[in-house]
């Protein structure tokens, strides 16, 4: 079932959302503990998923070149400014609809915007792997009960737009199989994983606070990785 993961993952935000409206006032180092233990688990994951590449200058290449177009068009700045004018027309009433807006909001962005849930989706659709959308969907769940414990239940509806474009994602890569060779979707696959794998060792030093990597603009990378494979397998 290729939207397994983009299920669990929405699933996970909905129930994370309802526990959090029943845990009020959660102590500070709680909160600091929990993110720290799942920034932990996310560097490990994205270990594991960059050392499964055969050809790691490749990888280093499309990750430079990423980074390269990323800061060029600025990824990071434009999402940025989305998630401000947003805010700016619903998070900052102080009714209670306004509380509902800026807990969905809030929620969408953290939930939407970051590499995980695309490299999530492309492995769901191209091989039926939901690994990496349950994992994001475990630490949604426990971001979820934080943030509807403090900005409401809006949080709840940021579970469909994820369901969206993360479905949307995993069901338009099925259709890249019709289209490709399987050699050379499989050498894609393998150094993709590998490049995703360095975005998400980034995320998870991200949660720990070791670092501020703008992993948005490394996104391209992934458009580069189809490129340099399309070469490779050619010539």
């Amino acid at each position: 079932m290729v939207l397994l993961g983009t299920f669990v993952n929405a699933i996970l935000i909905i129930i994370g959302s309802i526990i959090g409206r029943f845990l009020k006032n959660i102590p500070e180092n709680m909160k600091q503990t929990v993110m720290n233990a799942i920034g932990i688990a996310v560097v490990v994951l994205g270990i594991q998923m960059g050392l499964k590449s055969n050809n790691f200058v490749l990888v280093i290449i499309c990750l430079v070149f990423g980074a390269v177009i990323g800061e060029w068009i600025d990824l990071d700045k434009w999402l940025n400014r989305l998630g401000n004018y947003i805010e700016q027309k619903f998070g900052s009433k102080k009714s209670q609809g306004g509380s509902i807006a800026q807990g969905f909001v809030t929620g969408t962005l953290i939930f939407v915007i970051g590499a995980m849930g695309v490299l999530g989706a492309l492995n769901s659709g191209l091989q039926n792997d939901h690994e990496l959308l349950i994992s994001k969907g475990i630490i949604d769940g426990f971001t979820s009960i934080i943030l509807s414990a403090t900005l409401g239940i809006g949080v709840i509806l940021s579970a469909i737009p994820v369901a969206v474009y993360q479905g949307a994602i995993a069901l338009f890569a099925t259709q890249i199989t019709k289209l490709i060779p399987a050699a050379a979707l499989d050498l894609f696959i393998q150094e993709m994983t590998a490049t995703g794998g360095i975005m998400i060792i980034a995320i998870g030093m991200n949660l720990l606070g070791l670092t501020k990597i703008r992993v948005a603009n490394l996104l391209p990378s992934l458009v580069v990785v189809a490129i340099g494979v399309t070469i490779i397998y050619n010539f």
